[in-house]
């Protein structure tokens, strides 16, 4: 592609390096999206010699694959048992709260009961007091007519009381309506005690067998909210058991990224060690032709390889080796995409500027099945437009090629076979 046409299109490029003024907004776009792209990758081993660690197997990796699946189960079935804890409690409560409303209900027929016992006893005790002041009043009447002649002996209260005859009849007729009217009034009250008398042994009776009736609602209500509180024990304890199991299954997964990730860097190191074997020997420096472009391509492959493991900073890498970023890379000392990309090749005398802009067309592009060590491969939001490239890559290989991925990662060897891949260029200087 001519690169004075790719130019004037690609002013609003976001860089995989450091950008001019008119790009900021685009770069800080780009850097989102590329953190948010490949923030899922594992970082690659340090480049500073380790002490030797023993190689995870294929085998080791399984076996620590099986176990998380093993503690996921597990924790799967415990919140199931959990979510049936959690149901059947809900359910208890359900149950101890209407159990509690029987019991206040029960408790306020008692209430009421007792009410009505208490009125049916004081109904009895004025229909008694009543009883009482009319058979005292009867017994008066009966005293006084005695007193006025018209007493038992009434042959001489008709002879020689007052009045005489007459008025002795007189007097006995009232006496024996006073009489009878105290009679009606004794019949009355003792008609009414009776009436009370019952009222007050169905009072009594519906008074025992609400205190009957408000004993098993007590019953019941401690036992429903006992019930309650043993279900909330057994939920705590298989939330405990569930929070136990969550921490196994983290350390079980822990554990097989860190198997994964040890044997990822071991071949990593596999192909490193390669790649520089390959490029032990380049071509003598100051040849025309094909090898002096290859020499060049091999020395800037081994001058990225030299510092696999350093940390991705965004802006960061300068000609002489990595360099603190700028924005969220100023406090990392490393390098961004086409910063290792002019970094390497400037090891190899071909001077690029910090930008996969110009990077793209600083030399011929090259077909993918034709590519060389050395080689820039592009990668690109719409792979039919160069404007959108925002990552460059350098080619080792076996169709692998050395970057600096995204932030949070490290220098690594990685696959050059995307879906944004949108081609390759071999700079010339």
């Amino acid at each position: 592609m001519a690169p004075g046409g790719t130019e004037a299109r690609r002013a609003p490029t976001p860089p995989c390096g450091r950008p001019s003024r008119g790009l900021t907004l685009r770069l800080v776009a780009f850097s989102s999206t590329a953190v948010i792209g490949m923030s899922l990758l594992a970082p690659a081993a340090s480049a500073r010699p380790r002490a030797a660690e023993p190689t995870p197997s294929a085998e080791d990796v399984a076996r620590s694959e099986q176990q998380v699946r093993e503690r996921a189960a597990e924790v799967g079935r415990t919140k199931a048992k959990l979510a049936q804890a959690d149901g059947e409690l809900d359910r208890l409560a359900v149950a101890a709260a209407a159990a509690v409303e029987r019991y206040n209900g029960e408790r306020l027929a008692l209430q009421r009961s007792q009410q009505a016992r208490g009125d049916a006893l004081a109904r009895m005790a004025a229909a008694n007091e009543r009883l009482e002041e009319t058979r005292a009043g009867l017994a008066s009447l009966a005293a006084q007519l005695y007193r006025n002649n018209t007493g038992y002996d009434q042959i001489s209260s008709a002879l020689v009381g007052d009045g005489g005859p007459q008025g002795f009849m007189d007097r006995a007729a009232m006496a024996e309506m006073l009489v009878k009217r105290r009679a009606e009034m004794v019949s009355r009250v003792e008609a009414s005690r009776n009436v009370a008398d019952i009222f007050r042994r169905q009072a009594e009776k519906a008074l025992a067998e609400q205190q009957a009736a408000t004993q098993r609602a007590e019953e019941a209500r401690r036992s429903a909210q006992d019930a309650v509180a043993r279900q909330q024990e057994s939920v705590h304890r298989i939330e405990a058991e569930k929070q136990r199991l969550e921490h196994s299954l983290g350390a079980a997964q822990a554990r097989s990224t860190r198997l994964k990730r040890a044997r990822e860097r071991a071949s990593e190191k596999a192909r490193a060690h390669k790649a520089h074997v390959t490029f032990a020997r380049p071509g003598r420096p100051g040849t025309e032709g094909p090898s002096t472009s290859a020499a060049r391509g091999a020395i800037a492959v081994r001058a990225a390889l030299k510092w696999l493991g350093t940390p991705y900073s965004w802006g960061g890498g300068t000609t002489a080796g990595p360099s603190y970023g700028i924005a969220h890379g100023a406090g990392i000392r490393g390098f961004d995409c086409s910063g290792l990309a002019m970094y390497a090749w400037h090891k190899a005398g071909v001077t690029l500027d910090h930008w996969t802009g110009t990077q793209w067309t600083s030399g011929p592009h090259i077909p993918i099945d034709s590519l060389r060590p050395g080689d820039l491969v592009f990668f690109a939001k719409n792979t039919s437009d160069p404007a959108t490239i925002h990552h460059v890559g350098i080619y080792v290989g076996e169709g692998q090629m050395v970057e600096a991925p995204y932030t949070g990662g490290h220098v690594r060897i990685a696959s050059i076979h995307r879906g944004d891949l949108i081609g390759a260029t071999r700079p010339s200087g």
